[in-house]
C-alpha cells in the first residue's frame, strides 16, 4: 500500500485523483501545513522542499532494486505512477514527450500562477494591488493557453492522461478565486468532462474532513506564507528537539 503524504489542496488532489484512477491502494498520511507537519524530520527525509504531496511506495518496480521508493513533487509522482502502472501514461514516445511538456508546463506555469493568484486574492493585506493584478493576468493567460490547446482535442493529449490530472485541480478552483470561465468554452467543456469522472470525484473528496483541522492562527499564517531559509532551519530544528518527534 502506498503512503501518500497529503493535505487537501490542488497539488494534493492531483495524486489522490491518479491513485483513484489507477485503483492503487493507498493510505493518507496527513501533513497539516498550518501546524508545521511539513518540517518534521521524517517528512523532510522524503520531501526536502518541505512541501506535500509525497509518496512512499513499499513495492516499487524491480528496476528500482530492493526497498521502498519515495517520490516528492507532484509532477514527478504522476509520472512515476503512470510508468509504474502503465495507466494514463502514453506508450507512444512522441506522446510521452508531449506528456512531459504539459506536466512541466503545469508545474512551472499554471500551478504557480494560480497559487499566487489565490494567495493575493484570499490572503494578501491591503496595498497589494499590483501583485493582485499581475497574478490575475498570468492566471488568465495560462487558462487561455489551455483553452486554445483544447479547441480541437477532447483531452490534453487526445486521450485522458496524467496531463489532465495535473491541470484539472487548478482549473477546478477558478470560480472560487473570482475567475469566470465564460470566455474559455473549450476549457469549460474539458473541466466538466474531467469533473464528472467517478475517480476524480473520489480523489477531490479524499481527506475532506482534514479541512476541519486546518489551523487559522497568526503562527500558522507565518508557517504558510513567511518562510525563508532561516525560518525553515529554525522550524526543522524545533521539530527535531520536540519530545518523541511530535
Amino acid at each position: 500500500m502506498i503512503d501518500l503524504y497529503y493535505w487537501p489542496t490542488p497539488n494534493g488532489w492531483k495524486i489522490t485523483i491518479m491513485l483513484e484512477e489507477c485503483g492503487l491502494p493507498y493510505r493518507i498520511v496527513p501533513v497539516n501545513l498550518g501546524a508545521g507537519d511539513q518540517f518534521k524530520p521524517e517528512f523532510l527525509k522524503i520531501s526536502p522542499n518541505n512541501r506535500m504531496p509525497a509518496i512512499v511506495d513499499p513495492e516499487p518496480p524491480a528496476r528500482f532494486g530492493a526497498g521502498p521508493v519515495s517520490v516528492f513533487e507532484s509532477g514527478a509522482i504522476l509520472r512515476y505512477l503512470g510508468e509504474r502502472t502503465g495507466q494514463f501514461w502514453p506508450a507512444d514516445p512522441r506522446l510521452q514527450l508531449q506528456a512531459d511538456e504539459w506536466l512541466y508546463w503545469q508545474v512551472g506555469n499554471l500551478g504557480p500562477m494560480a497559487g499566487q493568484h489565490s494567495h493575493f486574492w484570499n490572503y494578501a493585506p491591503e496595498g497589494s494591488d499590483y501583485a493582485k493584478a499581475r497574478y490575475a493576468r498570468e492566471y488568465d493567460r495560462t487558462l487561455g493557453v489551455l483553452d486554445t490547446w483544447l479547441a480541437d482535442r477532447e483531452f490534453i493529449l487526445g486521450a485522458y492522461s496524467v496531463a489532465d490530472m495535473a491541470s484539472f485541480p487548478w482549473v477546478l478552483i477558478a470560480k472560487a478565486m473570482g475567475r469566470s470561465l465564460h470566455d474559455f468554452p473549450h476549457l469549460t467543456r474539458w473541466r466538466a468532462a474531467v469533473k464528472a469522472r467517478p475517480a476524480v470525484i473520489r480523489g477531490v473528496d479524499a481527506g475532506k474532513a482534514l479541512h476541519a483541522q486546518a489551523a487559522r492562527t497568526e503562527e500558522s499564517r507565518k508557517r504558510l506564507f513567511e518562510q525563508d531559509a532561516a525560518a525553515i532551519r529554525s522550524e526543522a530544528a524545533a521539530q527535531r528537539t520536540e519530545p518523541n518527534g511530535d
